[in-house]
């Protein structure tokens, strides 16, 4: 499944770093950005997380929230977290129903290997919970800013 501009906020559920339940479409009221990044703790991941976590209050400021999600479990995400500082909040997929959901699990290449994994991939919802902008194959640098601009457009 694929999400298109003007579909609603999914009704899903994950659960965040600290294990607590979040109803993604109770979200909905305020802008909403979703973004899926393929593992905690890695090169790429990090500087994604870090750059969200510095406009964080930039976000706020639009009263715009911004969700990590990734299918490691809670636990890693919390090391993460922890460990650089991180004040975006990560949320757990360890099922793959979100990824699912959101059309973000596919198949990769790798050096000529094929495998399954999340398509670096970053979702706008408006307060009305319906989305807004999408962003498929992310490349890092300057993304967050993209997505800060964009959010301050709607």
């Amino acid at each position: 499944m694929t999400l298109a501009i003007g579909d609603a906020i999914p009704p899903v559920t994950l659960l965040d770093a600290d294990g607590a339940r979040i109803d993604l479409a109770s979200l909905k009221g305020a802008p909403l950005v979703v973004y899926f990044y393929p593992k905690a703790d890695t090169p790429g991941c990090t500087v994604e997380a870090q750059d969200f976590t510095r406009l964080a209050p930039e976000f706020a400021h639009l009263d715009a929230q911004v969700l990590a999600v990734s299918r490691d479990a809670p636990a890693r995400l919390c090391k993460f977290r922890d460990k650089y500082g991180l004040t975006v909040r990560l949320a757990s997929d360890e099922d793959g129903a979100v990824c699912e959901a959101f059309g973000t699990w596919v198949e990769k290449q790798n050096y000529g290997r094929s495998y399954m994994g999340i398509e670096r991939s970053t979702f706008l919802f408006g307060a009305d919970g319906k989305l807004a902008k999408e962003w498929r194959k992310v490349r890092v640098k300057g993304h967050a800013e993209a997505v800060l601009e964009a959010a301050k457009a709607l």
